[in-house]
């Protein structure tokens, strides 16, 4: 990195962290602390709540993603805006109705304080391993391909989070995502914009979209009814939904920033705003991604993104077999680059010519069975080195092909994404932790200072957590797919539960404790069995939740009716 770089990087953060501690010092009470005193308008909440699912993660991996896998990937998101339009009409109104601080406060008023702080606790373990990733994800691969040290990133990142989200909770969260949001989109767009520039000069952007069709990357839809097919419009519609509706509806990293909302107009056009874009969002992303791909089908591309990768192969018996695999794909890919070229000047001439296209998707083959090779080998060389380099793709781009200070302005979207994803992360274990265990459990009311300084110190404690796993974290194939495998394991219960509160009255507290406790074991189960494409963890969750409590409640004696259940605190 040039001096110019390491100046905008630097820059760049610390902006970012010094305005959110000016601008939101001094909370007296807890609404303030953890609702920012209600005033969010409905376009910081729609930012924030697209900021806080936007982690490093995003920005890492679905660019990678695509260039291995192509567009399908998209699909995981088709059931997003149902779940918005769901969540608007349902779930707003109730917590806004009841003044809750957390979404599980709800629970204790329609069941009792077993089912709230159990799906307090499974929030707390999901989304405690969520921040900690959130924070090592970008670490693990800066450190990598720059040779910058883990630990040391991992401290840095953390401890900029802890600063102003430990000053100023969800005001803080709200005020610096708008500015790391900005960051994040101009960073993306000027690098989709250099890539077009930097292809081959008789090269449009419609031929650059042929290319990556011919080498089948613009497959966006599958209608695959394969339980096992990863990501299919039936998985993204309906895994994708109910993964949704438990992330933007139950969990308290997302609920937080829209209770902070003005009124529920304000709160719900926030979410609104998502649905509409998201999708979009992610497609550019994607595209990105593609986009890299079609400019590595006219430059040299390693066998392996990770440079750890190749370095422990140099020092094993295996080395020259794999430089012999280097010098194979260096021929193909000057074989490629010819290919290409002509094919491009075939569709100049206004002719998709299908003899190049077959001839491109078929060199694109010989690639992955070289790379395929190459994992093979490294995994020879060192039995323990993580052969997937998705993760690594787009900063290895980043990193050798963009200009002097461009560099700088993506290493900050990337760490900029990590520090709004895990402050919002923090920030809703703090007030869980404060409002949900430690409030509810003391034997004698406080002041409102007192909580506000507990939310604060348990923002420190989850940050040093946080922290805590970060370093000791491992790689596990995609890091985007690592983050969505664990919400998927624990989020389909949680959202049974809410689901059964808000739309079955007939399903009391004990049913529906022990039917989630049974369910949440059987996902383990089922995850550890891997029969299914992680997205449906989603939905059988939520059906099994269901399922289970209401049969526990037909076997339970009638009882006299019960007041529990409100107009207040379920659907009419």
């Amino acid at each position: 990195m040039q001096q110019i770089d390491w100046i905008i990087l630097s820059v760049t953060l610390l902006t970012i962290v010094v305005y959110g501690v000016y601008k939101t010092q001094g909370s007296r009470n807890v609404e303030e602390y953890i609702l920012g005193n209600k005033q969010t308008n409905w376009f910081t909440v729609g930012i924030s709540v697209m900021a806080t699912q936007a982690s490093a993660i995003t920005f890492l991996s679905t660019p990678g993603q695509a260039y291995h896998d192509g567009m399908g990937f998209v699909q995981f998101y088709f059931g997003l805006p149902i779940a918005m339009v769901v969540i608007s009409l349902t779930f707003i109104p109730i917590y806004h109705k009841l003044r809750v601080y957390t979404a599980y406060e709800y629970l204790e008023q329609r069941f009792d304080l077993k089912t709230r702080s159990l799906a307090s606790i499974l929030f707390l373990i999901q989304r405690g391993l969520g921040t900690g990733l959130t924070i090592y994800a970008p670490s693990i691969i800066l450190s990598t391909l720059l040779g910058w040290n883990l630990t040391l990133l991992n401290v840095i990142i953390g401890i900029l989070v802890i600063i102003y989200t430990f000053s100023g909770g969800t005001k803080a969260v709200n005020v610096t995502q708008k500015q790391q949001m900005f960051v994040i989109m101009s960073g993306m767009f000027i690098t989709f914009f250099l890539i077009l520039y930097m292809l081959p000069n008789d090269m449009t952007f419609s031929n650059a979209l042929h290319v990556a069709g011919a080498n089948e990357k613009m497959n966006i839809v599958d209608f695959s009814f394969d339980p096992e097919t990863r990501y299919t419009i039936w998985s993204g519609i309906a895994g994708g939904f109910f993964l949704s509706l438990a992330y933007f509806g139950t969990d308290q990293s997302q609920v937080g920033r829209y209770l902070s909302g003005k009124s529920d107009k304000e709160s719900q056009m926030g979410l609104i705003m998502n649905g509409f874009l998201k999708v979009p969002m992610q497609f550019f992303i994607l595209l990105i991604g593609v986009m890299v791909f079609v400019f590595f089908q006219f430059h040299e591309v390693p066998l392996n993104f990770n440079p750890v990768n190749k370095a422990a192969i140099e020092k094993s018996p295996y080395a020259q077999q794999y430089q012999q695999l280097e010098e194979q794909l260096k021929a193909l890919s000057e074989e490629k680059k010819e290919y290409n070229l002509l094919y491009i000047d075939h569709l100049n001439q206004n002719y998709d010519n299908p003899i190049l296209r077959n001839r491109l998707t078929a060199i694109s083959g010989k690639e992955r069975d070289l790379r395929e090779q190459a994992k093979e080998l490294i995994s020879k060389a060192d039995p323990k080195a993580e052969t997937n380099d998705k993760d690594y793709v787009f900063l290895y781009f980043i990193l050798n092909y963009l200009p002097k200070g461009l560099i700088g302005l993506l290493l900050a979207v990337i760490l900029s994404a990590a520090m709004s994803s895990s402050a919002s992360g923090l920030n809703a274990l703090a007030s869980t932790t404060a409002i949900d265990i430690y409030k509810r459990n003391l034997k004698t009311e406080k002041s409102d200072r007192h909580y506000v300084m507990a939310t604060r110190y348990f923002t420190l404690l989850w940050g040093i957590i946080a922290i805590l796993f970060a370093c000791v974290g491992t790689l596990f194939e995609n890091l985007i797919q690592l983050v969505n495998i664990v919400g998927s394991i624990f989020y389909g219960t949680v959202l049974g539960i809410f689901l059964v509160g808000f739309y079955i009255r007939s399903i009391k507290a004990h049913a529906i404790f022990y039917g989630a406790v049974l369910c949440q074991l059987l996902i383990f189960y089922i995850y550890y069995l891997d029969v299914v494409s992680f997205l449906w963890l989603n939905f059988i969750g939520a059906m099994l939740t269901i399922t289970l409590s209401w049969l526990i409640q037909k076997t339970q004696p009638k009882a006299p009716s019960s007041p529990e259940i409100t107009e207040e605190t379920t659907l009419t």
